[in-house]
């Protein structure tokens, strides 16, 4: 296999587009942020933002600390500034509470939001404030990995929003249990499943698993359906050029509901939170398990692992056969993008830019490298990247980046909200054994070609 330098892949960090459509605004996406170049008004007077987040539970405590920081030099900056935290469920705040303060055009000041396509949605409502003049006097608006990179956030030439970092799907495994069991990291999916039926022969889970929210279990899915349709299949689903129901798709879907019924997953994982799984691989329960490389914190934390630091590896989801291309989900789709009203008050157009100065800097990057596990999405030195984080398991996903052929974004990010919740009901149906992988497509495909119709209206 032909390998790539971890600079290139770093380079290559998204191919995203931003896809849009529609939902409810009232002002012009045209209209051009204001204030950039004026000065706040000569006052200490006190005023609020608040900051909309989703580093929730242990997981995420280093992410949370980073953030913290931020805000007390924001604070320190801005004459008069309280900055809010308001903490919701990632999950919670996409897909209920910000679409709902969205309709209603009042989000907080400063939110977390997937780039692709929620920014663009909100964007094209007049929604969410055109950051470009901000970034461009800053002097970042290049420093990201590649342009590319602020795809997701950008609609029609102007950016309204800022990946945080990049990630990886793949899958973490208990490398002690690995070497006694004289077990070597696969290279082929036969060759997963062969291990996975040995670790279960030894009375192990060979995956663990919650799929109590869809998106969990839809990591394994996406890859699957990308290795066995191709990762160009899921763009096409938006404009018709292909569709869900191809028989490679399909097979790809079967795949993981032959995992399910062969019994790789601990039954009842449909009842399992997120945290649920990695306690699972923690306690030696389950010996493997496919997730973001952003997990890595978790690993490294001996509040949270306690004598499994050190014993947990990552590796790249394999190939169907071996030597075909590695084919992984890399990402940079999640950020923070900012209230359009904010333009309206010069005060807060200078927090915003204390924010944004703070938030995005090398210093930040390497240390969420470092103390949270996420690959930068800015652009940094390799060598300096190595030398921040010489974790075994940070070296084993650098490795993994390393040996990507080709990558694509996670397919939230291609299609419309009633084909994400239509495969994420789809899903959790299979694992229930209500359907089967072939009508589940079938419904997916009926929503897309409804969604699409909708959109061409």
């Amino acid at each position: 296999m032909k390998k790539k330098s971890l600079a290139l892949m770093m380079s290559l960090l998204l191919i995203t587009s931003a896809f849009v459509s529609g939902c409810g605004g009232n002002k012009s996406s045209e209209e051009p942020a204001k204030g950039t170049d004026t000065p706040p008004a000569a006052s200490n007077e006190p005023f609020e933002m608040t900051i909309r987040h989703t580093q929730v539970g242990d997981a995420k405590k280093f992410r949370l600390a980073l953030l913290q920081e931020v805000v007390k030099k924001t604070e320190e900056a801005v004459p008069g500034l309280k900055l809010n935290l308001d903490a919701v469920d990632s999950e919670v705040n996409r897909k209920e509470k910000l679409r709902g303060e969205m309709a209603s055009g009042k989000p907080p000041e400063i939110f977390d939001v997937f780039g692709s396509p929620d920014a663009g949605v909100y964007a094209k409502e007049g929604l969410m404030l055109d950051i470009t003049p901000i970034i461009e006097e800053l002097g970042i608006k290049d420093k990201f990995t590649t342009v590319t990179t602020l795809d997701p956030f950008t609609r029609e030439g102007k950016v309204y929003g800022l990946p945080i970092g990049a990630s990886i799907e793949g899958i973490f495994y208990n490398k002690e249990y690995f070497d006694q069991k004289g077990l070597t990291v696969p290279k082929s999916l036969a060759e997963l499943e062969s291990i996975a039926e040995k670790i279960k022969a030894d009375g192990k889970i060979p995956f663990a698993q919650s799929s109590k929210d869809a998106w969990i279990p839809l990591m394994t899915t996406n890859n699957l359906w990308a290795y066995y349709a191709g990762p160009e299949i899921t763009y096409g689903f938006k404009t018709g050029e292909s569709k869900w129901t191809d028989p490679k798709v399909v097979e790809g879907v079967k795949k993981h509901q032959e995992w399910v019924q062969k019994g790789y997953y601990k039954k009842g994982e449909l009842g399992f939170e997120y945290a649920d799984m990695r306690n699972q691989i923690i306690s030696g329960e389950a010996i493997m398990m496919m997730d973001g490389s952003w997990a890595n914190s978790v690993f490294r934390d001996p509040k949270q692992a306690g004598d499994m630091v050190g014993k947990i590896g990552f590796f790249n989801l394999p190939p169907v056969n071996e030597g075909d291309p590695v084919i992984v989900m890399l990402d940079a789709n999640n950020g923070y993008g900012f209230s359009a009203s904010i333009q309206e008050d010069p005060r807060k157009m200078a927090a915003v830019k204390e924010f944004i100065k703070n938030m995005w800097t090398d210093e930040m990057q390497l240390r969420g490298l470092k103390e949270d596990g996420v690959l930068p999405a800015m652009k940094m030195d390799v060598a300096t990247m190595n030398s921040t984080s010489d974790d075994a398991i940070m070296q084993d996903i650098f490795k993994a980046v390393n040996e990507i052929d080709k990558s694509f974004p996670a397919f939230d990010a291609l299609v419309q909200a009633s084909v994400n919740t239509a495969l994420s009901l789809g899903i959790q149906q299979v694992i229930g054994g209500e359907i089967d992988a072939e009508q589940m497509l079938k419904n997916v495909q009926a929503a897309q070609d409804a969604a699409n119709e909708s959109e061409g209206e």
